[in-house]
């Protein structure tokens, strides 16, 4: 029997007061995906993770602006894409920061995408620049084994 996608979307203010309604968001979608109990943090942690990059960074704390947040998921896998009209940048431009390095320093920020990458299955960024960006992220479903 092929499997039935199923496409959400969601689209609020950029705000961070709004993060915890994306967090909600992308809980449920996880959930009704079947994606395992170990996955799902990690789901909620890079879609916030991208949400508050575009908040901070693409937008500037600029509330008139909107992300949207599109979740689709069939048998196999679960995707989720990050759409925003702010400044947009080409992550596979910015270099490394070497993490003991970044800790010993006690800086902050630089990580997001990192983050995210160890996250996610798949990550890749498309930038249309003067109309959108988009980040699309994929996480493979490792379903919960049936109790027996």
């Amino acid at each position: 029997m092929p499997s039935i996608e199923q496409t959400f979307s969601l689209q609020v203010p950029s705000s961070t007061e709004n993060l915890a309604l994306i967090r909600d968001f992308v809980t449920s979608i996880g959930e009704q995906s079947g994606l395992g109990a170990d996955e799902l943090p990690k789901l909620e942690l890079a879609v916030d993770e991208a949400c508050a990059n575009v908040i901070e960074h693409a937008y500037g704390h600029d509330k008139t602006q909107q992300v949207t947040i599109r979740a689709t998921f069939d048998a196999d896998e679960i995707r989720i894409e990050v759409v925003d009209s702010g400044r947009g940048f080409d992550p596979d431009e910015v270099p490394e920061q070497d993490l003991a390095r970044l800790i010993k320093e006690r800086k902050t920020g630089g990580l997001g995408m990192r983050l995210i990458r160890s996250l996610m299955d798949e990550v890749h960024y498309e930038l249309q620049p003067g109309e959108k960006n988009e980040l699309h992220m994929t996480m493979k479903l490792k379903k919960e084994p049936a109790d027996r």
